[in-house]
């Protein structure tokens, strides 16, 4: 199966948009997390004190976040400093590199709004993290069905 242009049916974005907030977003807040706990995910300072907005279009879910420190806090749903959205499969392709995040805002697929200073910070950053060897290995596994 090619899961190139894959995304959720709309059912799942239904949902997705009737789960409180802090229900919705607490997968995604323990990723970052963990991944700053274990050294995967360091923000830089550029980032301290901002706030963000995740939108997974097909999953209906946003998340929006603080940075403080280098540590991530879920705040309310309100206007953020930068958010980006697109689909759960093109939030995978970035998280394990299959592609970057250049590409696919090329491509339409990844939409940032918002402060475009901040908005060009997070890419970069985005791209040069380094992913933890069972995320490369993820990608390895799915990457010829992916991209």
């Amino acid at each position: 199966m090619n899961f190139t242009d894959f995304r959720f049916p709309v059912v799942f974005g239904k949902i997705g948009q009737r789960l409180p907030s802090p229900v919705a977003g607490a997968p995604l807040m323990l990723m970052l997390e963990l991944a700053r706990q274990r050294s995967w995910l360091i923000a830089p300072e550029n980032l301290y004190d901002r706030t963000f907005q995740i939108h997974v279009e097909d999953l209906g879910l946003r998340l929006c976040f603080r940075c403080g420190n280098g540590r991530f806090k879920a705040i309310q749903q309100q206007a953020t400093d930068v958010s980006l959205s697109a689909c759960a499969m093109d939030f995978l392709k970035l998280a394990t590199a299959l592609e970057d995040a250049d590409t696919l805002f090329f491509r339409r697929r990844l939409k940032i709004e918002g402060d475009t200073e901040l908005g060009i910070a997070v890419k970069y950053w985005i791209d040069a993290s380094e992913r933890p060897a069972w995320l490369n290995r993820l990608a390895e596994k799915i990457g010829a069905q992916v991209v």
